[in-house]
């Protein structure tokens, strides 16, 4: 069981993200044929673009993760031992408060939707679980960026004990 949560919380972006990815293809796909035949449906435009707002949000957790958001690292590259080490958690705690702002952002516009009952034009679901989003992508997005601080620092220590 323990092995089934780790390998779950190890590739969740991953388990959330393909699924999703194939099903607005799938989607997209169908909307076009049947627009091809003067038809389409009503609501799966909608549906695509709040899953793209999703798997983006989702997507900025996934990056995180993988180490794989835009960087420059000519200082880092400079850098050796301790002053590499201080160098990237730094990093890391701006990565996280700019996380904790836009996580904020993200509950203070839920909190206006909701305040006015907003719901979107063809699924009629509320607009809050699409603004949601905001929120979860970026506390996902905090843990790995501590998971990756810590298991960076714990290869530091280990490197410095066998030296």
């Amino acid at each position: 069981m323990k092995e089934k949560i780790t390998f779950i919380w190890n590739h969740l972006e991953e388990i959330i993200l393909v699924p999703a990815f194939a099903i607005s293809t799938i989607l997209i796909f169908i909307q076009i044929i049947l627009r091809t035949i003067h038809s389409s449906l009503s609501w799966s435009e909608e549906l695509v673009r709040y899953m793209y707002v999703w798997e983006t949000w989702i997507g900025v957790s996934y990056a995180a993760k993988r180490g794989s958001h835009l960087r420059i690292t000519m200082l880092k590259d400079k850098l050796k031992g301790k002053a590499q080490i201080a160098l990237e958690a730094f990093v890391v705690v701006i990565w996280i408060v700019f996380a904790l702002f836009v996580f904020v952002q993200g509950i203070d516009a839920i909190n206006t939707i909701t305040a006015f009952s907003q719901k979107s034009s063809a699924l009629r679901i509320p607009m809050q679980y699409c603004y949601l989003a905001i929120p979860v992508g970026m506390v996902l997005m905090s843990i790995r960026l501590i998971e990756e601080a810590v298991a960076r620092v714990k290869k530091f220590n280990k490197e410095r004990r066998t030296a």
